[in-house]
């Protein structure tokens, strides 16, 4: 693992610009609106969390895959794999990773096949989770050829606690934020700022929405780029503001329909 992050493949390879990720999603958005993009990514972002959760994965794995499946996607349109043997493999492939320690095939499969049927039956109706462990192993290595073998996910959960511990340990500020960074990941600010600034952002969210007022002078004090700060937390709240209109078990079984599919899967 490189020593910091700016050494690291995340910061050399994977901090990408906004206009290159918007002409890389072209095909995509020729099919979707950016709106119905981001809503099917929060799905399978929903999907990724709970099959964790189901999994007994740390957060650190949860976060690792979905911005693998985020990395995927940056760079190949949604028809290349279906996203969702893509969001089971990316949590494969991250728990062995963050060496959490590997997954059984048989136990991940079922997993998902249990996580599909009765948490996610509104998307899918009675429709059984398709893949087995074939696919997931395949799907595994085009994975891993996309990502150029960058394995290494640095995430803002340990910079936000050691900015809190300098703030002074606040658990109720502490909790909020880390919330906001979970949240963060249904965006894109993963693959475009680097983990603190994404902490810092998740903080002034958590102090504006604890009424933190107290905490201004410390802010003021960062030597950072707060116009890079505003922008993760305007990436954040347009999420938020979103949520608010969005009934995703109204919504999501139309847009699953227009997403753009593969045809036929690939063949490795």
């Amino acid at each position: 693992m490189a020593g910091n992050f700016w050494q690291s493949s995340h910061h050399q390879q994977w901090m990408l610009d906004k206009q290159d990720l918007i002409r890389d999603r072209q095909h995509d958005l020729s099919k979707l609106t950016d709106e119905e993009y981001q809503k099917i990514f929060n799905f399978f972002a929903s999907i990724i969390q709970v099959l964790g959760e189901q999994l007994k994965l740390r957060q650190q794995v949860i976060a690792t895959a979905t911005v693998y499946f985020k990395r995927f996607y940056a760079r190949n349109s949604l028809k290349c794999i279906d996203p969702l043997l893509l969001a089971p493999t990316c949590v494969f492939l991250a728990s062995k990773v963050e060496e959490f320690g590997v997954i059984s095939n048989s136990r991940l499969i079922t997993t998902c096949q249990t996580v599909i049927k009765n948490k996610f039956s509104y998307a899918y109706g009675q429709q059984e989770f398709p893949y087995r462990t074939n696919h997931i192993l395949e799907c595994e290595f085009y994975l891993l050829e996309n990502l150029d073998c960058c394995l290494i996910v640095y995430q803002p959960y340990r910079p936000l606690l050691l900015f809190v511990q300098d703030i002074g340990q606040d658990d109720q500020l502490s909790t909020y934020a880390w919330r906001v960074v979970n949240d963060s990941l249904r965006t894109d600010v993963s693959l475009l700022y680097p983990p603190y600034q994404i902490a810092i952002g998740a903080l002034h969210i958590a102090c504006v929405m604890l009424g933190k007022e107290n905490l201004k002078p410390w802010f003021a004090e960062l030597n950072v780029d707060m116009d890079k700060i505003q922008e993760i937390v305007r990436a954040i709240i347009n999420l938020y503001e979103m949520w608010k209109n969005y009934d995703e078990k109204k919504e999501i079984q139309a847009l699953l329909g227009k997403m753009p599919k593969p045809s036929p899967a690939p063949q490795r």
